[in-house]
């Protein structure tokens, strides 16, 4: 299986355990709603350029701060902030099953899941601004 089938599945999984969990802690179907598409806000970025409007998205597409935010809902006993993070991890998993990857700074659509696209041409133009010393 290539890694791509494989990122889609680990989408899948976390969404679906991210959002049996938020169901389990007997969490607002409301609330889900509401906030499930909100990480998308993130896209305003976009409006200050590819290089920022990436970095902003990126930021709210990745794991680490939902994960974090429900740490300490749960440990402090927060459960309305435990169902903010976890709304949040499921939007990331759905997005991660259904294709929409992490963006690189060449453009919206350039993506670590999407197809064919030449990452290393996006490499290669910073290397070549990149000046390097002669020793």
């Amino acid at each position: 299986m290539d890694p791509k089938t494989m990122l889609r599945f680990e989408g899948i999984a976390l969404f679906g355990a991210a959002t049996a969990a938020y169901f389990g802690l007997g969490a607002p179907v409301w609330l889900f709603v509401v906030l499930a598409l909100a990480p998308d806000i993130s896209m305003l970025g976009y409006l200050a350029g590819p290089h920022t409007g990436s970095r902003l998205y990126n930021a709210f597409h990745t794991t680490v701060v939902p994960i974090a935010l429900g740490a300490i809902g749960f440990w402090a006993g927060m459960a309305p902030i435990t169902w903010v993070a976890l709304v949040w991890i499921a939007h990331i998993g759905m997005d991660r099953a259904v294709g929409y990857g992490l963006k690189f700074p060449t453009g919206f659509k350039h993506t670590h899941l999407s197809p064919e696209v030449s990452h290393s041409e996006t490499v290669r133009s910073r290397e070549d601004s990149i000046p390097v010393g002669n020793d």
